[in-house]
């Protein structure tokens, strides 16, 4: 099997191994633009854990690429330290145990769930890299 070079999925490689934490999803974490996105954007921030976020949205080989390179066919998908950690059940499911805040060297939420209307949280900082 030969490997072609693929720019936009070296891009994505390159996003995860910088990015201690990163999550792909429609959208962003301001404006998510499905349910599964905004929970799992909601999750992280009521974490008050830094994240990149990358919006697969704007160019379909994102989501295609990120798929074939990860091997999760749906979106969102968080990655924590250069590993897949899964879509939003899995980190949902996680968040509720207190997994997720052990993983991500934070401390649990007081809430059991996390707000995805939460009005009064900071702006967070996004690099995207990949549009």
């Amino acid at each position: 099997m030969s490997e072609e070079t693929n720019p936009l999925r070296d891009a994505i490689s390159e996003a995860i191994a910088e990015n201690p934490v990163i999550l792909f999803m429609k959208g962003t974490p301001e404006q998510p633009m499905c349910g599964f996105s905004a929970r799992t954007a909601a999750a992280l921030q009521s974490l008050d854990a830094p994240f990149a976020a990358v919006d697969i949205l704007p160019d379909p080989r994102i989501r295609q690429e990120l798929s074939a390179l990860s091997q999760w066919p749906t979106i969102p998908q968080l990655f924590v330290r250069g590993e897949l950690v899964g879509g939003a059940d899995i980190v949902a499911e996680m968040y509720e145990s207190g997994e997720l805040a052990e993983l991500l060297g934070v401390e649990p939420a007081a809430q059991p769930e996390p707000a995805a209307e939460a009005g009064g949280s900071a702006p967070l900082s996004i690099e995207n890299r990949l549009s």
